[in-house]
């Protein structure tokens, strides 16, 4: 029937869209993260260790305000996988949503490469400790940070607001104080796309692994505090 027709054109329309905006995202934040990385690198550390941290934040904040009416601006495999979890997101959209992510990661990382050629790590996320200590950390950042999502982006209208805000602040917050310790990731294909560019590939299982199980173990807490008893 036409109206049918019509209707799945153009939810096919508004997906396609939501591809290109999680593309457009994730590429915005490799290049301006791990761009800052870079940058203060060639510069002699100029940016600052917070510099990078606020980079980060900032940067998620300013992609969440764009185009979350849009894609929701997950910028995360890890973030798609936990609300599919969770049941907050078609599982259909899981697998194109995380391409997507990972596709315009790549072509930020690619950009860079162009760009700083001589830049042996481009902003690659590597453990300062050991294996295991960085492993935890990541678990532990992406149970935060994915409680935070959870908590701001499906409350209130008046949370919604502020939804940007709180989850660019616990980003930025987690660069700063976990940056030194494993490079505090959070985000699989935020590590993939250095990784992959640059060939330093050693300890990137631990990023694209412990990111996605500290979102996933976030769900049952949200689910409880959420529970409201009668």
């Amino acid at each position: 029937m036409p109206g049918q027709r019509d209707c799945d054109d153009e939810k096919s329309y508004a997906a396609v869209k939501a591809y290109v905006a999680e593309c457009i995202g994730t590429f915005a934040l490799v290049f301006c993260g791990t761009g800052a990385i870079i940058i203060n690198q060639e510069t002699g550390g100029l940016i600052t260790h917070a510099g990078i941290a606020a980079s980060f934040g900032l940067v998620v904040m300013v992609m969440i305000y764009a185009l979350g009416n849009t894609s929701g601006a997950h910028l995360n495999p890890a973030v798609t996988i936990a609300f599919a979890f969770s049941g907050k997101f078609e599982r259909r959209f899981v697998f194109p949503y995380v391409i997507s992510q990972i596709f315009g990661a790549l072509i930020a990382s690619m950009v860079l490469k162009l760009m700083f050629p001589h830049n042996e790590m481009l902003g690659s996320t590597i453990p300062a400790g050991t294996g295991a200590q960085s492993f935890l950390m990541e678990c532990i950042l992406g149970f935060l940070l994915m409680l935070v999502i959870f908590q701001v982006a499906h409350g209130s209208k008046e949370q919604g607001m502020f939804a940007g805000l709180a989850i660019g602040g616990v980003v930025l917050l987690e660069a700063m104080f976990a940056g030194p310790v494993s490079g505090a990731s959070m985000n699989p294909a935020r590590s993939l796309a250095p990784a992959v560019i640059s060939g330093n590939i050693n300890d990137l299982w631990i990023y694209l692994t412990a990111p996605i199980l500290g979102s996933m173990a976030s769900v049952p807490l949200h689910n409880y505090l959420q529970n409201k008893k009668v």
